[in-house]
């Protein structure tokens, strides 16, 4: 695996390691609890769509913290970032874990997206910092295998827990994972920024520095298939649990075989990308990724629309989209960054900030388009798959020009 010079790459084996332990964050906050969704809704007395606000509010503060934490990144490094984030979401998730009222734990969601995102940009920062893009690739395709580990145990242990404990336990359990992780990182990290950017903090420095990332073509296009591919899994992360509990009867306890089923998916996809990353380039399988994407999500619009869907159907689109996303989230992370070398915070800010904020247009839109039916779902998959189709064509198009 080709390093930088300039940078002090971790081992191979300890990268790995602080990737996947940091990335999980982000799916185990949303998929541990997933399958009480339906119960919180009972609990707090609220309709679905206030209890999906737990989700968007988390997509929401994801989203715009990264603005902050990349810059940040950039002037204090990397490691102070992730500590701080592992702090601020283990606090978070105690708050949620105690939460006497929904507004309180809206609030608790919104403080675990603040430092579950200071983990996840410090660490795509750390890869840029110490690795060549494609090299960069594979390793953030191979940190992956190990995070599908996240959304396969995830809603299973969820769903036992739901019935076993009650919703609470979900994040009692993410408390004891952010100390875990957090002290892991605090004897492991070592700080990969050698030139931290004293002026990253100033807004007009901050500004330049995002109009400079934005309006170079490369990231633009790379940007578009990462936004449009997340987007593409969070309809199902947002809509599977009512899909699957309220529309198709699945039991609570087993909605978490059925998603870990679809999510299978990502694993496999991942494991793919790392294998063909060796024989082709990113834009190349990014293209091919994005097909399937856009195959997933119109397939499952035609079962509906035909009238023969049902939880096999959902669970082979699930598993489609998510086995396509494997391919695509780190052709597409590796790619939006290797054009910044000294912008790898503010850059991995931005991408991340476009990818929540668009997904969170789609989850807004689908708790809007709720009807106690899979129509909603499956239209909008089909919407985003078609425009994921598109998106994933600009870079070798780029590349061709």
């Amino acid at each position: 695996m080709t390093t930088r010079p300039d940078a002090p790459a971790p081992t191979e084996r300890l990268a790995l390691l602080l990737l996947a332990s940091g990335f999980s964050l982000q799916p185990l906050s949303t998929d541990l609890y997933l399958p009480s969704l339906p119960s919180l809704s009972r609990y707090f007395d609220a309709a679905p769509a206030s209890i999906q606000t737990t989700l968007t509010l988390f997509v929401l503060g994801f989203g715009v913290t990264q603005l902050l934490a990349g810059p940040l990144s950039d002037r204090y490094g990397r490691r102070p970032v992730a500590l701080g984030g592992y702090a601020v979401f283990c606090a978070a998730s105690l708050l949620c874990a105690c939460a006497p009222s929904l507004m309180v734990l809206l609030i608790g969601r919104v403080l675990q997206a603040i430092g579950c995102c200071g983990v996840v940009v410090a660490a795509r920062a750390l890869v840029r910092d110490s690795y060549e893009p494609a090299a960069g690739a594979q390793l953030l395709a191979r940190s992956s295998s190990l995070l599908a580990l996240a959304p396969l145990i995830g809603p299973v242990l969820g769903g036992y827990t739901q019935i076993w404990l009650g919703w609470r336990a979900a994040f009692w359990l993410l408390v004891a994972l952010a100390v875990w992780f957090g002290l892991f990182a605090r004897g492991h990290w070592h700080e990969s920024n050698l030139n931290p950017d004293a002026g990253a903090l100033r807004p007009a420095r901050l500004l330049a520095a995002y109009r400079e990332v934005a309006s170079h073509p490369e990231f633009r296009a790379y940007v578009a298939a990462a936004a449009l591919t997340y987007s593409a899994i969070f309809i199902f992360i947002a809509g599977s649990s009512f899909a699957f509990i309220d529309v198709l009867g699945v039991a609570p306890e087993r909605y978490g075989l059925c998603f870990a089923g679809g999510v299978s998916g990502y694993l496999g996809g991942t494991l793919c990308c790392r294998r063909w990353l060796r024989r082709r380039a990113l834009q190349d399988l990014l293209a091919a990724g994005t097909t399937l994407t856009a195959l997933g999500g119109c397939g499952l619009w035609l079962a509906v629309h035909y009238g023969f869907a049902n939880v096999w159907v959902l669970l082979a689109a699930q598993f489609l989209v998510m086995f396509a996303h494997g391919i695509n989230q780190p052709c597409a992370q590796a790619g939006a960054l290797a054009p910044f070398k000294t912008r790898a915070g503010a850059a991995a800010g931005l991408l991340g900030s476009v990818s929540m904020a668009v997904a969170l247009g789609v989850a807004s839109l689908l708790a809007l388009l709720a009807d106690g039916s899979l129509q909603p779902l499956a239209t909008l998959a089909a919407a985003v798959g078609g425009l994921c189709l598109l998106a994933g064509q600009l870079p070798a198009r780029l590349r061709r020009i």
